[in-house]
């Protein structure tokens, strides 16, 4: 593969660089996975994502809707129910986060290793 001409995986203008900017905020992720197994309301999403502001879940989820990757549905009831889900694009994407979870899993012990042989080093 040849990495030096326009178009080619990673660079400005390749798709490729487009799903790299949606899957590596940290939060995307996150939010894509927890609703994997089926609609969740807004509050039920922060319960399940340790550490997520209410503000940043709301920015994450209007990011993932303009993408493609989350459908917002709002009930027509006395109080007021929004549910987000996967879009059909967006389910394409829980494989690829379990892979990359299971890479975490099998390697994140060697990665913690090299961090602290760094901090060691630095001090």
């Amino acid at each position: 593969m040849n990495f030096d001409r326009p178009g080619d995986v990673f660079l400005a203008d390749c798709p490729a660089r487009l799903a790299l900017d949606i899957i590596a905020d940290k939060w995307s992720v996150v939010t894509l996975y927890a609703m994997s197994r089926g609609p969740r309301r807004p509050g039920e999403l922060t319960e399940l994502i340790g550490g997520i502001s209410s503000k940043m879940l709301t920015e994450t989820l209007r990011k993932l809707e303009r993408h493609g990757l989350v459908s917002r549905r709002d009930h027509a009831e006395v109080p007021r129910r929004v549910e987000y889900d996967l879009t059909e694009l967006g389910r394409t994407l829980i494989e690829p986060i379990g892979t990359l979870s299971s890479w975490a899993e099998h390697h994140g012990d060697a990665v913690l290793a090299a961090l602290d042989a760094e901090a060691g080093r630095a001090s």
